[in-house]
């Protein structure tokens, strides 16, 4: 009887140990960071197929594709409906700016958008 009651703790102590960790993680993914890059578009990347990459950018996302920063060798996608933010977005496209929010993957899910220098 003991053992059955000692293996049914030790279970329990991991099951709990494992909801634990996971809480933690996704309050990390949670968590508002700050990134500075170039913004672009999703279709594209950080590889511009025609015009400059203001006129790329604002190409492809009226035609579906969504906004995106460029940081390095990383491209985010940027999400938001914030009209406000979309419009700062495509005044700074092909720019650098500096975008506030939480990642999630490859996503940013946006909550400011500034001009950097």
């Amino acid at each position: 009887m003991t053992s059955r009651v000692q293996k049914l703790g030790i279970l329990l102590a991991a099951v709990l140990m494992t909801a634990g960790l996971v809480v933690s993680a996704a309050s990390a993914a949670g968590k508002t960071q700050t990134f500075v890059g170039q913004v672009g578009d999703s279709m594209c990347g950080a590889h511009h197929m025609g015009g400059t990459p203001a006129e790329c950018t604002r190409i492809c996302v009226s035609k579906g594709a969504k906004y995106s920063l460029v940081v390095g060798d990383k491209v985010y996608t940027l999400d938001t409906a914030d009209k406000n933010e979309l419009d700062r977005l495509s005044t700074l496209a092909g720019e650098k700016a500096t975008v506030t929010g939480t990642l999630a993957g490859d996503t940013i899910k946006v909550a400011s958008v500034a001009a950097s220098k």
